[in-house]
């Protein structure tokens, strides 16, 4: 991921956020605050073949800054609606999954809306469990939401 896919991952992700079921967040920030959040070795593009366009990217920030949690990330994947089903999404995972691996990071973590379905069955194919579920962890457009804790741990990287 370059600053020059800057305008279609935040149109993608902004697409995501509309969707009313893929964050708490409503509004896709400026480039720079993503960016700066953003880790630069783990944020990757799928790139449509035919057309060259940006169709979905992953990235992932550190979840802490104690040194602890030095190994553990959370991360965000959004696929355009209409490239959905592809196969996109795993390949978006696999990339980030491989990135993480060489870094020495041992855990991968994500929220999931529970509504979320499709999200929740890619991480199960790419080796996410479920760790739990937040039960009425956050308000989001007025309504009281859960959310699905999922998480990859390495069998390379860390402790496996």
């Amino acid at each position: 991921m370059l600053a020059d896919d800057a305008d279609r991952v935040l149109a993608i992700y902004q697409a995501g956020l509309d969707s009313g079921d893929s964050s708490f967040e409503t509004r896709a920030p400026a480039w720079q605050a993503f960016d700066t959040s953003k880790l630069p070795e783990h944020r990757h593009v799928a790139v449509e073949v035919a057309s060259g366009e940006v169709i979905g990217w992953v990235a992932a920030s550190p979840v802490s800054d104690r040194c602890a949690y030095a190994g553990v990330v959370e991360h965000s994947v959004y696929v355009q609606s209409r490239a959905r089903g592809r196969g996109a999404g795993a390949a978006l995972l696999h990339a980030l999954i491989e990135s993480t691996e060489a870094a020495g990071i041992w855990t991968i973590q994500s929220g999931v809306f529970p509504e979320n379905v499709p999200s929740l069955r890619l991480h199960q194919r790419a080796g996410f469990r479920v760790v739990g579920v937040r039960r009425r962890i956050g308000c989001h457009h007025g309504r009281w939401r859960d959310v699905v804790l999922v998480e990859r741990r390495s069998d390379i990287a860390g402790v496996g």
